[in-house]
């Protein structure tokens, strides 16, 4: 029994030693987890205190929203950030594929990126379903916007990115001003204001050509005229609306890709600059990888995007 239990011991301390191992030699570290909220004072809650649920490297319950930050070295850095909202139909968030690797990506331009985790509509704890996301993603704002001198940041740099229905996330912090992220404290002051958008085969519109699921979970099974013309981005764009890059794919059966198309359309009549690119092939998974075709290139295209704004300084000019 005491050898057995020896055995034990041994193998648990070879397994541990050999973790860390891996981690030292493949780079591996943990990411650090900013929360959104102080303790019982975050808005919209009914007060439940449910703790986050992960499947298959999906969440499909946030309890504490945060975000994951991710920095480039310091010699790479050069002042531009972006807040990464995960997609998932605002069922579940994808938060590897459209959150961990992606921010990786942005690190090798040398921006800073922060993965968000933000309340799913379909949350039990939430008083009023809709508004949720949004303020998550704008106290997420705050909190980079309040912390750009401790981590390098150009406060007029720092853009938002999603796919799927984490694209129409970002779309609203780009196209919409109401303040619904107020807790009366001093983020209140701060800006919650994104100064670029990169759209990855967005949700847009919750009126004839939606994505029924996304939909369904963000507003409910009935919802008004008014709320969903509130709701859908092509209608909110306004002279403020930040400049915008859409990839997307023609062959896209899950969120129809007349969405970006709306939405280009939207920024094209009040005259903001936006770079649009509808690939042949990709379906509704345009990623880092495996992209087939052509479509391999929105991420060139996306960078070179970014340097042409001046959001990022071409690797020349450093």
């Amino acid at each position: 029994m005491l050898f057995n239990d020896t055995m034990k011991n041994l193998i648990k301390y070879l397994l541990t030693l050999m973790t860390c191992f891996f981690i030292l030699a493949t780079g591996i570290k943990a990411q650090e987890f900013f929360p959104l909220w102080p303790k019982d004072q975050m808005p919209n809650s009914k007060g439940l205190h449910h703790g986050d649920s992960i499947v298959n490297e999906r969440a499909i319950q946030i309890g504490i929203p945060g975000f994951y930050a991710f920095f480039p070295s310091k010699d790479d850095n050069n002042g531009a950030a972006i807040l990464i909202f995960p997609g998932g139909g605002y069922h579940h968030l994808t938060y590897n594929l459209g959150g961990f690797q992606l921010a990786k990506w942005f690190n090798t331009m040398g921006m800073s990126a922060f993965v968000v985790n933000y309340r799913l509509p379909t949350s039990p704890d939430l008083q009023k379903r809709e508004i949720g996301p949004l303020q998550d993603a704008q106290r997420a704002m705050r909190i980079i916007r309040a912390n750009t001198v401790k981590w390098k940041i150009n406060p007029n740099k720092i853009g938002v990115q999603g796919s799927s229905a984490g694209g129409h996330l970002a779309a609203m912090m780009g196209n919409l001003r109401e303040d619904i992220s107020r807790i009366k404290d001093t983020l209140d002051a701060v800006s919650f204001n994104a100064d670029f958008m990169v759209l990855v085969s967005p949700v847009i519109t919750m009126g004839s050509n939606a994505h029924k699921g996304s939909k369904t979970n963000l507003l409910g099974d009935n919802p008004s005229q008014s709320t969903m013309d509130k709701y859908s981005m092509e209608l909110q764009v306004t002279a403020t609306t930040p400049p915008c890059f859409i990839a997307d794919a023609f062959n896209d059966k899950t969120v129809p890709p007349i969405n970006s198309l709306l939405f280009y359309k939207a920024l094209l009549d009040k005259n903001i600059s936006t770079s649009f690119h509808v690939f042949p092939q990709g379906g509704h998974a345009i990623g880092l990888s495996n992209n087939p075709g052509s479509t391999e290139q929105w991420k060139s295209l996306c960078e070179a995007w970014l340097k042409e704004m001046k959001f990022i300084e071409p690797i020349s000019s450093k």
